[in-house]
């Protein structure tokens, strides 16, 4: 049985799935066993029949339709056994390496000897992500998150150079990331109310409130074209979704006594980035997704994802109290 299951979500990625799936084939041989089983979110445009021709050896599941990332990637973890799932988007070439480090990365097999047994505390790795047309320079570098409500991809625009360090992060980013499938099955999957956006955030606080940790590893190196299905880094459905989906996520994941604590600070976040949109022409749009994000937190569907607070994690909040803090000051 695989070792590894790499799950791609793809939706018209004609332009590049085939690069994707290349690169993806092309690992070094001692890489642990792995699949590849590609989720096609009705496409529509000849990527389906590329995969079957080119890539024969390519699970393929096709939905009837355009359910989003969350729910193309649940569909991928259920269908799937191995003990680790690697999930990975459809614009991304990925180096030689890059799933060994991962796999290795994870696993804490390049852990000193007395740090291994904390291995199983390890529910994701986040693979150094680096801008297509200019490799040398992060995209992504692992997710932070803080006080004012401000989720960052960390390193954006930076030189790789500067990213050499496997550290903790906030969350992984779901674009190229290994999971636990052990902690998955106990924190629940991806939320598919967030449909897309923030989604790899949520699952990340969700296992850091468990007490689980999420890393950064920069040996796992990819290749991003970055916003390939939904437009450029702006654009109107984006910057709604992505509101709507920051609201849920504070209403799901922190306390009463927390959101009260943390309220000023959120406020002021959220005014500096309607400002920032304002700038851009969104405002409007901006203000919406909050509302959008205010019902969605409130209906039925959502008060039922709510995490529940549990006294025996009351430490696990402090720490993620205290991130939220230091990730304010953190320059990169």
């Amino acid at each position: 049985m695989a070792e590894i299951t790499i799950i791609i979500p793809n939706y018209k990625g004609i332009n590049f799935i085939e690069d994707c799936l290349t690169s993806v084939y092309d690992q070094e041989k001692d890489t642990p066993a792995y699949e590849v089983l590609v989720v096609d979110n009705a496409s529509g445009d000849g990527s389906v029949e590329l995969i079957r021709e080119k890539f024969p050896d390519t699970r393929l599941i096709c939905l009837e339709e355009n359910t989003g990332f969350c729910h193309a990637v649940n569909v991928g973890i259920r269908e799937s056994k191995s003990p680790f799932v690697l999930l990975l988007n459809n614009d991304t070439k990925v180096y030689p390496d890059f799933v060994k480090k991962l796999y290795v990365s994870v696993t804490g097999e390049n852990l000193p000897v007395g740090e291994r047994q904390k291995a199983d505390r390890i529910f994701s790795v986040s693979a150094a992500m680096l801008m297509w047309d200019k490799p040398e320079l992060m995209d992504d570098a692992g997710d932070q998150y803080n006080l004012l409500g401000w989720a960052r991809a960390r390193g954006k625009g930076q030189p790789y150079d500067r990213f050499q360090k496997r550290v903790k992060v906030f969350s992984a980013c779901g674009g190229a990331a290994i999971y636990r499938r052990k902690i998955l099955e106990e924190i629940g999957f991806f939320d598919e109310r967030h449909f897309a956006y923030l989604e790899d955030l949520d699952l990340g606080f969700r296992a850091r409130i468990r007490g689980y940790q999420n890393y950064y590893e920069p040996g796992a190196r990819v290749i991003h074209y970055g916003s390939a299905s939904t437009g450029s880094r702006y654009n109107e459905w984006k910057t709604g979704r992505a509101a709507a989906n920051n609201v849920y996520v504070i209403y799901k994941n922190l306390p009463l006594l927390q959101k009260l604590l943390n309220l000023p600070f959120l406020v002021a976040g959220f005014f500096i980035k309607y400002l920032f949109f304002v700038r851009k022409r969104m405002g409007g749009v901006y203000l919406r997704g909050l509302a959008d994000g205010l019902k969605m937190s409130f209906s039925p569907e959502g008060k039922k994802q709510k995490v529940r607070f549990r006294m025996r994690h009351f430490w696990n909040y402090v720490r993620i109290q205290g991130w939220l803090i230091c990730c304010i000051f953190m320059k990169y």
